[in-house]
């Protein structure tokens, strides 16, 4: 939706008394290379609609939140800005997001997917709206499974068809001791380990996702996992990775199969190039799942609107404009889903003229009920930012490298879990 000349009108009559040629509002996000990416559309946006302004500003990932933990913290916070799934809660709850439940009423939600946009609700509040999406996908290496002469993995695969296929691609192939190819890649991160857990059934919250209680469902992905890595030998203990990149690993063929997030299409298109043929699955579903609690893991990328901004209606059409058919393809790279259905299911963004063939994929996950397991806190509990130590990310890890059993990490995990949660 344009701003028209019936909202500039209704701006410039409102008690503010706001000018249509002195609107601004400001734009806040993350990824300096994705701000490039959206000035075309930034400048479309204030083409269309003459006497609005948006200045926007953009910093690295790990620069953004301690900026804008700064500005909320003085009251100034801009009146747009990126918002994560993994911080929307707990944002919505210290008062700093505006509810756009009315001021969304009259949009047509069916146009988004739904498990990109219930990300954005806070109880009953709409306070962030979905412009991306994205989900952890099995990437696998074609031309490793064609030499091992296997079947690539499929929508109905098993964990024990799994297991053996990692087990099979497992290779030390000069019979020096040293395996020169792994079945599998892992380590504690978010989106190598939980699309496993929630597959499964497995939850690390409680209901109201107050405190850690990790069910047995989840346990028993985390022994899947782990017995990878100690029993099978199809998978190196996290340290023996380091100075790798995690990213890199599977692109550099070091790996037959990988669990990460479908944005990491773009760096392994980058990294691999035409070295091996490639595509995604969908995590397996697990053994104990059940329709009931089997759920796909996704999360997305998202807008909010300061609750103190004083030009709301015109934050919300900027949030429109950016989200929705004022942005193309080409946009959104690698498995960076638009939000906007029309885009996403486009021949544009599907790319099956490149590696993977089969995008759709992604969208087959989004089809599914969602789960984020993120909540209040969750980046400290989880280890988000932890880098190989910290939170369960590196509690994980020591069990994965085998200097922990995994009984005794989620004692470590669910006592330091809920001591943050307390806070």
């Amino acid at each position: 939706m344009r701003l028209n000349n019936v909202l500039i009108a209704a701006i410039a009559l409102s008690a503010t008394s706001v000018q249509a040629d002195d609107v601004s509002i400001e734009y806040m996000m993350w990824e300096p290379d994705q701000l490039e990416i959206e000035r075309a559309a930034i400048a479309e946006f204030e083409a269309a609609n003459p006497g609005v302004k948006v200045d926007v500003q953009a910093m690295a990932p790990k620069e953004y939140w301690p900026k804008m933990s700064s500005l909320a913290a003085s009251g100034d916070l801009p009146d747009v800005f990126a918002m994560s799934s993994g911080f929307v809660k707990e944002w919505a709850a210290a008062g700093n997001l505006a509810d756009l439940s009315e001021i969304v009423a009259e949009t047509d939600l069916g146009s988004y997917f739904d498990g990109a946009l219930s990300v954005g609700l806070a109880g009953d509040e709409r306070v962030a709206f979905p412009q991306n999406w994205v989900a952890p996908v099995l990437y696998y290496n074609k031309s490793m499974f064609d030499d091992a002469g296997l079947q690539y993995p499929t929508a109905d695969w098993t964990w024990d068809q799994f297991r053996e296929a990692a087990k099979a691609l497992t290779l030390d192939k000069d019979s020096d001791g040293t395996i020169d190819q792994w079945g599998m890649w892992l380590y504690g991160r978010y989106a190598h380990i939980d699309a496993w857990v929630f597959r499964n059934g497995g939850r690390y919250l409680n209901a109201d996702e107050t405190a850690i209680d990790i069910n047995d469902e989840a346990v028993s992905a985390l022994t899947f996992l782990n017995d990878l890595i100690q029993v099978d030998k199809a998978a190196p203990m996290p340290q023996e990775m380091e100075g790798v990149r995690q990213q890199d690993v599977f692109p550099l063929g070091m790996a037959a199969m990988w669990v990460d997030g479908s944005w990491n299409i773009a760096n392994t298109r980058d990294v691999a190039g035409d070295n091996f043929a490639w595509g995604i699955a969908q995590v397996p579903l697990g053994p104990d799942a059940s329709e009931d609690t089997a759920a796909a893991y996704a999360w997305a990328d998202m807008l909010s609107v300061n609750a103190s901004s004083e030009h709301k209606d015109v934050a919300w059409a900027f949030i429109q404009h950016m989200v929705g058919e004022g942005r193309s393809a080409a946009d959104f790279l690698g498995g960076k889903v638009p939000a906007y259905r029309a885009i996403a299911e486009s021949d544009a963004w599907l790319e099956n003229d490149q590696q993977p063939d089969n995008k759709a994929v992604i969208l087959e996950i989004g089809a599914q009920p969602v789960y984020t397991g993120f909540s209040r806190k969750w980046s400290d509990w989880r280890g988000y930012v932890a880098e190989g130590a910290g939170g369960m990310n590196g509690e994980l890890d020591e069990v994965f490298n085998g200097r922990k059993t995994l009984d005794e990490a989620i004692i470590a995990i669910t006592d330091y879990g809920n001591e943050v949660l307390s806070r």
